[in-house]
């Protein structure tokens, strides 16, 4: 996950178990923001995943505190992670406040221009 950008977020798990970002992605990249119609990996909502033997610890964020499908979308992360990983897996709400530089860069460029 890490980036050029600075709030672009590196997960404890690229350093432990880099073989498993590739799935983390693409599984991660079907949950979607309703709201918004990007993906929690597009959207930089994802803050990290770190994984010891047995169990993952995944921090998130939303785009904004009272956002309505937070719930629905942490859970999902949480099922779609533990499936993926094949372990038990905690999630947490972060305590980062989301704005549009966590964006991926060239979704940020092309909607907002910068």
């Amino acid at each position: 996950m890490s980036g050029e950008n600075n709030n672009t977020p590196k997960w404890d798990i690229e350093s432990t178990n880099p073989e498993l970002i590739n799935a983390l992605l693409q599984g991660l990249s079907v949950i979607t923001d309703p709201e918004l119609g990007y993906s929690i990996i597009e959207l930089g909502l994802v803050r990290n995943i770190a994984l010891d033997s047995n169990t993952a610890k995944v921090t998130m964020i939303l785009t904004t505190p009272f956002c309505p499908y937070g719930p629905a979308m942490m859970e999902a992360t949480r099922v779609r992670i533990a499936d993926i990983l094949k372990v038990k897996t905690e999630i947490e709400y972060g305590d980062e406040a989301w704005n549009l530089n966590m964006m991926d860069e060239e979704l940020r460029e092309d909607n907002w221009g910068f």
